[in-house]
């Protein structure tokens, strides 16, 4: 039975796109961020140390029992006679350690499941069941060895020391205490019983794993060996010119490819997704864990009804005949928005019982015909994604969300045009005039001038540098937010005013720049990215640019580490400004020598940090300066909170629970900052949002690293 359910799910996933698992396999897996460290250091579990050393006794713990079973049922059809190994003692004693170790385990986990309540842990049967499954098997284990100390006749060769059953030996005692005679038939039938009792949960488990979330026990190093070995978060290219193709996104569980797939098999339901989701902590429906949940339970209904194989043994023997039913999203419970409040108050509770509540089973309806987008995953949990892979970091088995969300709603904006009105009319300015607002294409380069009015340095274009025959070591990549956004010019020309200083030839693009089509690309609309892509990619090309530098980590990232699929040469290095800076510090060509004080609290970007390991830059930045003393938030660096701008919702409103903005600038004023630094033009207008809805903007104002690095280089 369990090989038949393996084989069934197995073919389940092969329902899905073909994948080129080779290309998802990574080098180096001794490395850190390998495929040991993860599989057999439990690095990620490890993040909560509590429950990371639980989950490595439990790991181990199996691993080393796999050979007391063998002993145990070697022993019951051998007369007792255990199995010949050296150092047997030694070896009964580390068994009885082990098995007090993992039923301690359980008994933890049990506690902080019910006892603790961890809001981001399922509660009910199917959580319980694996608790007494493994406590069952410990518990089996001692028995069986209790009483067979007590069956055994006194001095027989096969019974261990005393010395080496600190478990068995007491409890054996404790037994006779009870009215259970030395060498006595109750002693004989306790080993009996307890034996078989001990097989029967053993291979009850076995049948039992692979049909519940215990299949990771299978899939998740599997899957880890296959992570993916580009960069994170980078989305796969659509064909749109594949005239074979009946539609582009996931509008159908299928359209995932394999990999994605397996995924779905690999997920623990340990909610640490859903428990860092700026999303679900804030009350919106949205839920990382459910996420995979729903789509798992969609492709094993779903793939069953295909390939006419049950998922469920030994259920499935006597399931035909039965009804048609399927899991859909349902009605929502009518008060769960309100719960969430900015700050400390942020809570994933409401979203927990939510899609707890709204998950249900419809009879009468036949799972091929659910809606993989409406009804498994609805619009309102796509659209409220700021894709800032949270989930993905937390993450201990590799699982990916963000793609599939992704692909999801380039289904629903390519193929059936849907997407909120704010996001549309986002994308038609950035089609028609290449920016989000819908300025004037011609006022791109506006900034340029306003810019030499301000700081007397006039930065020439790429064209005139072209027609007297000179280049420039860098191209200036302003962006949407830079050109245009009054907040974001203070800091490209911070940048402007540094750069000159450094001695660095750069110039820009002016009015032949677009837009990078990084906000195209995260909503939804594959189309319009790879157009915006390949006109800049051109334009790149026309001018022989080697080296770009820009302020805003969504162009840098999608520049970096999504052009190159589309032509961009390899050899073109794209550099985030802090980076550059923090070069130019090094080599000398900037000097901080006037303090600035100011208490600083860093907010980390999404696409600078988590997608570009960027971290380090806008510190040694901020150290860098003298006067200012660094205070880190309590979620900083890797489990950063996004700010809420990314995912295309920098231009679509919140529609319920508490703005994201809002909870992390809440949580940037518990370390008392005078000033939040960002390095994102994103998150720079976000935090000052949220510090003005929070009445705080009197006290802490919010600025980037450039513009703090520019007041002590020029004494400001």
């Amino acid at each position: 039975m369990f090989a038949a359910v393996v084989r069934r799910r197995v073919s389940y996933i092969r329902l899905g796109a073909p994948a080129a698992f080779t290309r998802y396999r990574r080098s180096g897996e001794g490395s850190k961020g390998g495929f040991g460290a993860h599989v057999f250091g439990h690095r990620r579990l490890l993040n909560d140390i509590r429950s990371g050393i639980m989950h490595l006794i439990y790991f181990y713990g199996f691993i080393v029992l796999q050979f007391g079973a063998a002993d145990l049922i070697w022993k019951g059809l051998n007369g007792g006679v255990p199995l010949p190994l050296p150092y047997y003692g030694w070896f009964a004693w580390s068994q009885e350690m082990t098995v007090a170790l993992v039923l301690a385990a359980v008994l933890y986990g049990a506690f902080r499941r019910y006892g603790e309540r961890l809001p981001r842990l399922k509660r009910g049967w199917k959580p319980s069941l694996v608790m007494w499954f493994i406590g069952s098997l410990m518990l089996t284990v001692l028995f069986a060895l209790a009483f067979e100390r007590l069956a055994a006749e006194p001095g027989a060769g096969h019974v261990v020391a005393s010395r080496f059953a600190p478990v068995s030996e007491p409890l054996a005692r404790l037994l006779e205490s009870a009215g259970v005679a030395p060498q006595s038939v109750a002693a004989s039938a306790g080993t009996e019983i307890f034996w078989w009792l001990h097989l029967l949960v053993l291979l009850g488990f076995l049948v039992y794993v692979p049909q519940s979330k215990h299949f990771h026990l299978l899939t998740a190093p599997v899957n880890l060996w296959f992570r993916r070995s580009e960069p994170p978060g980078r989305l796969t290219p659509l064909d749109l010119e594949d005239e074979e193709a009946e539609s582009f996104g996931a509008g159908k569980i299928e359209h995932f490819t394999q990999k994605q797939m397996l995924d779905l098999y690999a997920c623990v339901e340990c909610g640490r997704c859903t428990n860092v989701c700026p999303a679900s902590g804030t009350g919106k429906l949205l839920s990382p864990m459910h996420l995979i949940v729903k789509l798992r339970d969609h492709l094993t209904e779903k793939g069953a009804a295909v390939t006419s194989k049950s998922p469920w043994l030994p259920a499935g023997l006597w399931q035909k005949g039965r009804e048609p039913s399927a899991h859909v999203m349902g009605a929502l419970l009518p008060d769960w928005e309100g719960a969430a409040t900015a700050g400390k108050g942020t809570t994933i509770v409401p979203t927990m019982a939510a899609q707890a509540a709204a998950w249900t089973v419809r009879a009468g309806t036949k799972p091929e015909e659910v809606g993989l987008v409406g009804e498994v995953m609805t619009e309102e949990e796509l659209w409220a994604c700021t894709t800032c892979r949270n989930c993905e970091e937390q993450c201990p088995v590799g699982n990916e969300h963000v793609d599939k969300i992704i692909d999801m709603r380039r289904y629903l904006v390519l193929m059936e045009g849907k997407l909120p009105a704010d996001g549309q009319r986002a994308l038609q300015n950035i089609e028609r005039q290449s920016n989000p607002w819908g300025l004037p294409r011609a006022e791109r380069a506006a900034w340029m001038a306003e810019c030499e009015s301000k700081t007397g340095i006039r930065v020439p274009t790429m064209t005139e540098l072209k027609r007297r025959g000179d280049e420039a070591d860098v191209l200036l990549w302003a962006g949407s937010m830079g050109a245009y956004d009054m907040r974001s010019r203070r800091v490209l020309y911070a940048l402007v005013r540094l750069l000159d200083k450094a001695g660095v030839r750069f110039a820009t693009l002016g009015a032949e720049e677009r837009s990078s089509g990084d906000t195209a690309r995260r909503i939804g609309n594959e189309l319009l990215f790879q157009e915006l892509c390949r006109e800049n990619i051109e334009t790149l090309a026309k001018y022989g640019v080697k080296r770009i530098v820009t302020a805003c980590p969504h162009t840098y990232n999608t520049f970096k580490n999504e052009y190159p699929d589309f032509g961009l040469s390899p050899d073109v290095v794209v550099e985030h400004h802090t980076e550059l800076l923090a070069r130019l510090l090094a080599e000398g060509a900037l000097r901080p020598s006037h303090a600035v004080d100011e208490r600083v609290t860093v907010h980390d970007s999404c696409y600078l940090g988590r997608y570009n390991g960027t971290y380090e830059a806008p510190r040694s930045l901020l150290r860098a300066i003298p006067g200012v003393t660094i205070e880190e938030m309590e979620r900083s660096r890797a489990n950063g909170m996004c700010c809420g701008a990314g995912g295309g919702l920098m231009w679509m409103e919140e529609h319920s629970g508490t703005r994201v903005n809002h909870a992390r600038a809440a949580q940037a004023l518990e370390v008392k900052p005078t000033v939040i630094s960002s390095a994102c033009p994103y998150c720079l207008t976000m935090m000052e949002d949220g510090l003005k809805a929070l009445s705080a903007d009197e006290k802490v104002i919010a600025r980037d690293v450039a513009e703090l690095l520019a007041d002590s280089v020029f004494g400001e």
